[in-house]
């Protein structure tokens, strides 16, 4: 069962944070704190009528550290282990603020049997990618560990656990590497700190005042992550790595009694003589009422929080607390809903907004009403939202309401039920990892069904609205206003308005109307004139009369999971270069539109009971729709995209509400070096054609959906329509609901042939010294960049296969130069594009967020990176660290209806991307140094290299 805690975020490789503008979620997490004993704490299903899941052998060694194994086969012969330990921000003393992070960035550099430097290497070796397979995070409550194997082979297996071991009992915290690995940790702050990151820091302090909770984000103290002694990291992991406070999980295509003996064999020997670490006293709630604190962030989204505050729920996880827990929910559900609806309307008060129930790491359990709104709206936004919320508590539910939500759940339930033999093995991973952490009992999809089924029987609207009444109860309401700019009057000012808002008298709901689906019948199914199959592919490519084309491919990655593309027109060849068309707005408008005769409510509503999806994007040559859904809906998500292409709403409020607020998420984005150079700089890798990037303040004065509409319009309705279908489904029933639908449309019109000025894209002329942009974030953030043309990925794919390889090895070595050596980037990136649509684009990068100082270091480093590569081969070992990982990840990727929705795109039309799919593997590994040398040589030459560098506008004036 996937934990109901929602509240974390995890980051990449770092700490995990509060969301100070999510959405909070809708379940309360039923942890409680850890013993702090020198036993292990029982599985909670033993103090529990909740039956754990079957599938999962839960365990726990004479030395108290528990372990949870689960057979898993999707994808095959792969796994997931993961290490948590029972410690985190929390744990720490006044003079370790930071050190239950900073000691998990140090489980890499060296332990008693792994050198500093050779984990990573030695992982990277076996076909883990840093970062991607191999990860770790910190949170208040916890620390874990994360590695995802590419096979169960023995050798990957036992060099997996060694690394787990070593991790939990071995780390050395050599001076030396401690102190290299100082300046990553403040690097890592830098990155962080972010307008959301210091709205959450503001916001912690309000929520839970004099409380543990307020001081301790895990990225710590920067005074004390410069200067603690290797004395007080040791103290901090001997206190908490400890047996009894560690679980091992591990889930994979694996004999589940051989990963037993395996995980026994490695950590039964593992004991920790020191005393157990103490449980954080968390502090006390303190009784408040109605306040208010503003939070003035430029380039932070203008939100309000309202939250009503009580004492943590300790209760255990049993089958009445996740009763209580739905009941809850199930009324939050109604209110989101109609907060939704009121977003979608003319005029809207609010951008969103919804409502949860959630608790904060133990600490204090929190209703919570949160509103998005553009600068100055914040009165309106808070007022509407207000009166919803009391509407729900003064009125309560309607049936049909009630009804609808119930039906929603149950929907998502069997779903769940249905494809529960081939969940992701890192899904299930994490799902452990989380219900370990709030020590909730694991159950299986099955049992969460029939405990929902037994929950909503007799179920009353007025248990409910009681539930719905209890849950606004409590402290408050503590307003917590995060904005760009002030409000005039203040906090006070804030106040009386809530306090003025709730003197207004609401009505009771008004009942929706019952809707019907319109969208049936689309003439006459079509004929097929052409059946070809595709055996080493497992796809079948089929023509129908009108020259709509079909592709499928059945598969049992995921049982109860079909994916559906359709693709028409010729996407971004078909925009002008010379003028913007707001295409940023497209994928809400189209979808938030509805259909010509249904709104977005009623579609939601008449589709309650199914599983279907429409998603809406522009590829570089074709316009798509896309979907998900399950077998017994396919015929109605055949219809769904079928409405969607023939009949879309093109309403105005999806676009008004965009362009109104697309102005404010750029300055948002402007914020940071990151999105700095996003929002500026990549309209410059495409010497400033208007098809790419982010529009600019006065596109979006000009927008017009008359505009948007007329050239997707347009490319639509021309021109071949190819129909992709992937997943648990036949190919016959492919073929009959694409024959009803898309099938029965009338012949097209000859397409259009997108102009020779239109299939090119120019990368920039070179520059000497860097182009500067600026961001309006902190002056100590900057980012270097730099980036050499390639060529394109048309055709013959080895030759821009290689420049990818190339671009991993760049990878490898910037992250040892400029963060294990140098310590001034936390997390340096190399990558490759090549087009697959514009002939001879694509280009090669390396980037780094950096003190500003440093950039001219780094632009030095980068041009010593690619000289080097340029003048010697790589090692045999380096290229395979590189590429081992690639081509893991390929097949990783291969084992998913994902790949497979992208990768068949435009193969009835183009046979090269046939060999492409059947060549991704063979064409990495015939690689050799020698091509990776020569491609540097090609590419990677300083008189090509495009240089630029953001930093602070401060620091630019």
């Amino acid at each position: 069962m996937m934990s109901p805690r929602r509240l974390l975020l995890a980051c990449a490789s770092g700490v995990v944070l509060l969301s100070a503008t999510a959405a909070p979620t809708l379940v309360l997490a039923q942890s409680a704190p850890a013993s702090a004993t020198q036993q292990a704490a029982a599985w909670p299903q033993a103090n529990s009528d909740l039956p754990a899941d079957p599938a999962v052998r839960f365990g726990t060694l004479p030395n108290g550290m528990r372990y949870a194994i689960m057979r898993n086969a999707t994808p095959p012969r792969q796994a997931a282990l993961r290490l948590r330990i029972d410690a985190g921000s929390l744990s720490e003393n006044d003079d370790q603020k930071g050190l239950a992070h900073f000691l998990e960035h140090m489980a890499f550099n060296g332990s008693t049997n792994i050198p500093e430097g050779e984990m990573t290497k030695n992982l990277e070796r076996l076909g883990l990618s840093f970062g991607g397979d191999t990860n770790a995070f910190t949170s208040f409550d916890q620390t874990a560990y994360t590695l995802n194997l590419p096979n169960t082979s023995d050798e990957v297996v036992d060099a997996s656990l060694f690394a787990l071991r070593e991790v939990a009992g071995e780390l050395l915290f050599n001076t030396e590497a401690v102190d290299r690995e100082r300046g990553v940790i403040v690097g890592e702050d830098r990155i962080r700190d972010t307008p959301s990151y210091r709205a959450t820091k503001a916001m912690l302090p309000f929520l839970a005042p004099g409380q543990r909770l307020a001081d301790r984000l895990p990225i710590g103290d920067l005074d004390i992550i410069r200067t603690a002694p290797r004395d007080r990291f040791v103290d901090f992991y001997r206190a908490y790595y400890r047996p009894e406070r560690a679980t091992v999980i591990a889930v994979g295509d694996f004999d589940v009694d051989a990963m037993e003996a395996k995980i026994r064999e490695k950590f039964a020997d593992w004991t920790n003589p020191a005393p157990n670490g103490s449980d954080p006293d968390l502090g006390r709630l303190q009784p408040r009422d109605a306040e208010t604190r503003i939070h003035v962030e430029p380039g932070t989204q203008s939100t309000a929080q309202i939250y009503w505050t009580k004492v943590h729920d300790a209760a255990p996880d049993s089958v009445a607390t996740r009763r209580k827990d739905l009941v809850r929910g199930l009324a939050l559900a109604v209110l989101n809903r109609r907060m939704s609806e009121i977003s979608r309307s003319a005029n809207p008060p609010f951008l969103g907004g919804g409502a949860g129930y959630q608790s904060l790491f133990n600490a204090v359990d929190a209703a919570t009403l949160v509103v998005a709104f553009n600068p100055g709206g914040w009165q309106r936004a808070i007022e509407a939202a207000e009166q919803e919320q009391r509407r729900l508590v003064q009125y309560g539910v309607g049936q049909d309401e009630l009804d609808r939500e119930i039906t929603e759940y149950r929907t998502a339930l069997t779903a769940s039920v249905a494809g529960a033999a081939t969940r992701q093995t890192t899904g299930l991973a994490g799902s452990l990892l989380n219900t370990v952490n709030d020590d909730e009992v694991f159950t299986a999809p099955a049992d969460d069904l029939k405990l929902f089924e037994a929950a909503v029987t007799n179920l009353t609207l007025a248990e409910v609205n009681a539930a719905a009444a209890e849950t606004f109860a409590g402290n408050g309401p503590l307003a917590f206003v995060t904005t760009p700019v002030a409000i005039e009057g203040g906090e006070a000012a804030v106040t009386a308005a809530i306090e003025a808002s709730r003197q207004v008298a609401v009505t009771a709901p008004a009942v929706a109307a019952a809707v019907e689906w319109p969208y049936a019948n689309f003439g006459t199914p079509g004929t097929v004139t052409a059946r070809t199959e595709v055996a080493d592919l497992g796809t079948t490519f089929v023509t129908f009369a009108n020259g709509v084309k079909l592709t499928v491919k059945p598969t049992t990655f995921d049982d109860d999971q079909i994916l559906v593309s359709v693709r028409a027109g010729n996407g971004t060849l078909d925009l002008p270069s010379d003028r913007a068309v707001p295409m940023w707005a497209a994928g809400s408008e189209v979808t938030e539109g509805g259909l010509g005769k249904l709104t977005k409510t009623q579609l939601d509503r008449v589709t309650a009971s199914n599983v279907v999806g429409a998603g809406f994007g522009a590829d570089p040559d074709a316009f798509q729709f896309s979907g998900g859904t399950r077998p017994e809906d396919l015929a109605l998500q055949m219809q769904l995209l079928a409405a969607y292409f023939t009949d879309a709403g093109w309403r105005p409020e999806p676009f008004d509400q965009v362009k109104g607020q697309i102005g404010t998420q750029l300055d948002q984005i402007a914020a940071t070096p990151g999105g700095a150079f996003g929002r500026y700089g990549v309209p410059m890798l495409y010497s400033g054609d208007k098809r790419f990037g982010l529009p600019t303040p006065a596109d979006i004065e000009a927008a017009q959906l008359s505009d948007l509409r007329q050239v997707i319009t347009d490319s639509i309705a021309r021109g071949p329509v190819e129909v992709i279908v992937i997943g648990d489904v036949t190919v016959e029933d492919a073929i009959a609901q694409t024959a009803a639908t898309f099938g029965a449309l009338p012949t097209r019109p000859v397409a259009m042939t997108p102009s020779e000025a239109a299939a090119r894209v120019r990368f920039p002329a070179p520059t000497a010294e860097p182009v500067t942009i600026n961001h309006t974030g902190a002056a100590a953030q900057a980012l270097g960049y730099v980036a050499w043309p390639t060529l394109d990925a048309i055709g013959d794919r080895k030759p821009s296969r290689t420049v990818s390889l190339l671009a991993r090895v760049l990878q490898l070595r910037v992250t040892d130069e400029l963060r294990e050596k140098q310590g001034v980037a936390y997390s340096p990136g190399a990558s490759a594009t090549a087009s697959t649509v514009f002939p001879d684009y694509g280009y090669a990068f390396v980037q780094a967020e950096t003190p500003p100082d440093a950039l001219p270091g780094f632009f030095k480093s980068v041009d010593d990176v690619a000289t080097a590569l340029r003048d010697a081969p790589v090692t045999e070992d380096e290229l395979n660290r590189a590429r081992l990982s690639a081509v893991e990840s390929i097949r990783r990727s291969q084992a998913t209806n994902g790949y497979w929705l992208g990768a068949l795109e435009n193969v009835q039309d183009d046979a090269t991307q046939l060999a492409a799919i059947r060549t991704s593997i063979s064409d990495l590994e015939a690689i050799t140094p020698a091509d990776i040398q020569k491609a540097a040589q090609t590419y990677l030459l300083p008189d090509r290299a495009w240089r630029a560098q953001v930093t602070a506008q401060a620091a630019a004036q």
